[in-house]
């Protein structure tokens, strides 16, 4: 299995390894899958300086970076699905947007301004990442 990496550093990386005027960036879209209520989830390739970047409409997953290693292989280092499908199943957050929050909220609850807020519990006895309904599934 491959760590999965930062895209603002790949990126980045990929803006500094070659000149500004010999970089093309290229974005095209199409069809990943259906949601089950029918909504199409899309998916967009975003190329640049010889890396390529693959994220879908749903949650912000980034599902593929294909960048060089230090011989120049182009391979993925994201861990993920070929489908929608195993996106929809479940998964330990691979390559998705985690928020609203990152990290956990210990007991599912916390206070603001004195007022106690109670949070969906799910991860044990806390709240994780946003809860049943987090950024990741929207």
């Amino acid at each position: 299995m491959r760590p999965v990496y930062c895209l603002g550093f790949v990126i980045l990386l990929g803006a500094t390894m070659v000149r500004a005027e010999d970089v093309k960036t290229r974005i095209s879209k199409k069809e990943f899958g259906k949601m089950p209520d029918g909504q199409t989830v899309d998916e967009y390739t975003l190329s640049r300086g010889g890396i390529t970047v693959k994220v879908i409409t749903l949650g912000g997953i980034i599902t593929a970076i294909h960048t060089p290693d230090r011989l120049g292989r182009l391979d993925d280092i994201v861990l993920g699905f070929d489908t929608l499908e195993g996106y929809l199943k479940g998964h330990p957050y691979f390559g998705c947007i985690t928020g609203r929050y990152c990290n956990r909220i210990a007991n599912g609850k916390f206070l603001l301004e004195g007022k106690e807020y109670q949070l969906a519990k799910n991860n044990g006895p806390h709240h994780l990442h946003g809860g049943n309904v987090g950024f990741d599934k929207v």
